[in-house]
């Protein structure tokens, strides 16, 4: 775990205690992005970095739901 202020811009990360499917991508010093809509977020808040291979299967498993809708 790390604060979001360590990361770099365009990290993607997660919340502890935030459901798994939300995953933030670090957009500015002070905001993150979740889908579309930029959130502003505390430099200390504690996250969890995720490697591009957990960036990979979450990009993966979006992309099988929303082909599910069709």
């Amino acid at each position: 775990m790390m604060s979001f202020e360590q990361l770099k811009i365009g990290d993607y990360f997660r919340i502890p205690g935030i459901t798994v499917e939300c995953v933030y991508r670090k957009t500015s010093s002070s905001q993150c992005s979740l889908m579309t809509l930029l959130q502003f977020i505390r430099p200390g808040t504690q996250v969890i970095p995720l490697t591009s291979a957990e960036v990979s299967d979450y990009f993966a498993a979006k992309h099988n739901y929303l082909n599910s809708l069709k």
